[in-house]
């Protein structure tokens, strides 16, 4: 069986085309970026027949809707989930064939409680597939914290089980697709590659070592990441169905003026890059690089109840656009034409903001400057610059009070982007002078400069 997997860094999920003979293809988990998925389908000469859910998405919009709008597939969805839209439910056990491939619904719950896995068998008996969803990843599996705190211990108890019986009647050398992996904020542990088996993981996978359901329900919980906190709200929008892309309006041109009227009522976002936002930007706006990790950090910083206005580089609108909505934003106001160029002669008020390399954050250190981390804990304990004070990126504009006033405060992260992002979170709250390091953390590292380590607790 052809499987062609279609990742999404930034998110750190991925969906997979399998090929199911006969010019058939079912699709596993796609977001709402579709065109890749139908691009492939056709490059491929396949007819996408069936699109398959593994679950109630927590951290992207499902495209399930949008595929089979576009293409006339049928829509399975564990009939648990309760989804209210056009759909055929699908319980553990039930077996149903795909062009020459027979599926088979595994119940995995855990990461969430209606949660089904995907044993794909075809017939001339070859090597089985397993699409895992988050029940299973490279290396790890999904938290299980993302529903509701009360149920977190009792999910997490049926992932002890999932972990340990679900699977067990499937050969080792099942290849497993896990729609999570190293880099979602959905997963704990796991690498980014798609080309483990079972076998693999029963022999290294760290969740997969636990005995006692109790031990492992004490310690998988405090593995987990702070959640980003769009978490909460693409749960119901993919159970209740969201809109079509087509039903969206996109966002217009603004001139100047127009612009500067509409972002009364909308929150500003600049798009382009660290350097660019430095060098001046349109004051209260929030700084997110129209990078791999764009959705996850426009999700986590941004509003989702208030229009979006986008300070964006026209020939990156469309991803702009695409990565928003893949988080849930939808209400766009425009975005402004010509650019920070065409605000600035217009006589609108331009912010800037301090960006340092190593040796020039260092003097600022010594002069005063407080350094700020708002990279994420397991970063920080790694290594940190002296003395800073640790803010995560997504708690930083709730916990801004905590900084010191009037002082100038050295921002970083990794290598910048997200520093970027933090710089204009305490802009908008009123603190600075800001400085973002150059380079973040590596070009400290890299400069030679000294470095802390976190005690763990």
């Amino acid at each position: 069986m052809r499987v062609t997997p279609f990742r999404h860094d930034g998110l750190g999920n991925s969906a997979f085309l399998l090929d199911v003979g006969d010019g058939k293809a079912a699709l596993v988990d796609p977001s709402r970026s579709v065109e890749p998925y139908l691009a492939a389908a056709a490059d491929l000469e396949l007819e996408i027949q069936a699109v398959l859910e593994t679950h109630l998405h927590a951290d992207f919009v499902t495209g399930s809707l949008e595929v089979a709008e576009r293409t006339g597939s049928d829509l399975y969805v564990a009939e648990a989930a309760g989804v209210g839209f056009p759909h055929r439910p699908v319980r553990p056990g039930d077996r149903f064939e795909i062009g020459s491939v027979e599926m088979e619904p595994i119940g995995s719950p855990g990461h969430t409680p209606e949660h089904l896995s995907y044993v794909a068998r075809s017939q001339d008996g070859s090597t089985p597939s397993l699409f895992s969803g988050g029940s299973l990843i490279a290396g790890g599996a999904a938290r299980t914290d993302l529903i509701d705190p009360s149920l977190t211990e009792e999910l997490t108890r049926d992932q002890f089980r999932t972990l340990h019986v679900a699977f067990r009647d499937l050969p080792d050398d099942t290849v497993l697709f896990p729609t999570h992996g190293g880099g979602s904020f959905c997963s704990v542990g796991g690498s980014s590659g798609t080309d483990s088996t079972l076998g693999e993981e029963r022999r290294s996978n760290p969740l997969l070592q636990f005995d006692d359901e109790d031990e492992f329900a004490r310690w998988f919980p405090s593995t987990f990441p702070a959640a980003p906190s769009y978490f909460r709200r693409l749960r119901p929008v993919n159970r209740r169905g969201p809109r079509l892309r087509r039903d969206i309006p996109r966002p217009v041109a603004l001139d100047p003026s127009e612009f500067d009227a509409a972002r009364s009522d909308a929150f500003v976002v600049d798009t382009r890059s660290t350097a660019d936002f430095a060098s001046g930007h349109v004051p209260g706006s929030l700084s997110i690089s129209i990078s791999g990790s764009f959705a996850v950090w426009l999700g986590w910083l941004a509003p989702a109840d208030i229009p979006l206005a986008f300070l964006a580089d026209e020939g990156s609108l469309d991803r702009v656009v695409e990565e928003s909505m893949l988080v849930g934003y939808e209400d766009f106001t425009g975005w402004l034409r010509g650019g920070i160029e065409a605000w600035r002669s217009s006589g609108f008020p331009v912010v800037t903001s301090g960006l340092a390399d190593p040796v020039d954050a260092a003097a600022a250190l010594a002069g005063g400057a407080v350094a700020v981390d708002v990279r994420e804990p397991a970063e920080f304990e790694a290594g940190h610059v002296p003395g800073a004070l640790h803010v995560p990126l997504g708690q930083l504009a709730a916990r801004a009070e905590e900084l010191p006033r009037d002082i100038p405060l050295l921002v970083y992260c990794g290598e910048g982007a997200r520093a970027s992002s933090g710089v204009s979170v305490l802009e908008r709250a009123g603190l600075g002078p800001l400085t973002n390091l150059r380079g973040g953390m590596r070009a400290w590292r890299k400069a030679g400069y000294p470095q802390e380590r976190a005690a763990r607790d």
